[in-house]
């Protein structure tokens, strides 16, 4: 099976919520193809066992550039000031939305304070994040890529989730309607759509819940290439929605669900 050579040399890149788990690999995947990247999250360690050094200490380690700048995604201040540290290195020419939360109970036991932590952040840090990212390269007169991350919750309803379902459901329309209005720019907009992907969001999957993805009744209904997903298996798909090999596709979301969304 044939493989894809990126090449982002002389590119910025900023992600959300990169120090840990698809926004990790997301972020080491534009590093090993040679982008500048500032990971731009709330803490600089990452979460996941057996990880130690900081994602942007990995991408300066390998030859590539790598930034941490704390950033609160729920706070638009923040995130104009993280374009703004991408000035430094020419501008933001890739933005990827990544950083998220998420929390599972049942509807009618959500409380205010857990639905405020998650439209605070989830979609409104990708807004704004598009907002403050669209803006720099409008200044600079320059096209540009922005990447959100959605998720299998943008599309169908699953129990115990109305509440993380309904902040990627709004991330699929402010990824359709941004793509819209940015289009004449010539800054395109798309999303990945991860399924049941092994992270810190899914805490105390064993290797043996992870082979379940893919048996039926494993998540209500198999994963038909036969189990969970893993971060990296993101990357490759952010970094095509990014290139010039999709200069065509804005306002999309690209499932990486291995099939769960098909059956």
């Amino acid at each position: 099976m044939g493989t894809a050579n990126f090449d982002y040399s002389d590119e910025t890149v900023i992600v959300t919520g990169g120090s840990a788990g698809i926004g990790r690999a997301i972020a080491l995947g534009f590093g090993r193809a040679g982008a500048t990247v500032i990971v731009a999250d709330v803490r600089e360690e990452p979460k996941m066992d057996g990880e130690s050094v900081p994602t942007h200490q990995l991408i300066s380690e390998s030859g590539s550039t790598g930034e941490y700048v704390e950033t609160d995604v729920s706070d638009p201040d923040e995130l104009e000031s993280v374009v703004e540290a991408a000035r430094e290195f020419g501008g933001v020419d890739v933005m990827v939305n990544n950083a998220g939360v998420q929390h599972s109970e049942a509807f009618l036991d959500v409380d205010e304070e857990d639905f405020d932590r998650l439209h605070e952040t989830n979609p409104k840090g990708v807004f704004f994040g598009t907002q403050a990212a669209a803006r720099d390269m409008i200044d600079r007169d320059e096209p540009g890529s922005i990447v959100n991350t959605a998720s299998i919750s943008s599309w169908v309803a699953q129990h115990g989730q109305v509440q993380y379902d309904s902040t990627k459901g709004a991330i699929k329309m402010i990824t359709k309607g941004t793509a819209l209005e940015l289009a004449e720019h010539d800054i395109r907009v798309n999303a990945i759509a991860p399924g049941q992907i092994a992270t810190e969001f899914t805490e105390g999957w064993s290797d043996e819940a992870q082979e379940a993805a893919g048996e039926e009744g494993g998540f209500i209904k198999p994963v038909p290439l036969g189990r969970a997903g893993h971060p990296d298996d993101n990357a490759g798909a952010a970094l095509f929605l990014a290139s010039e090999n999709a200069s065509y596709v804005t306002g999309q979301l690209l499932f990486v669900d291995g099939g769960w969304t098909a059956i």
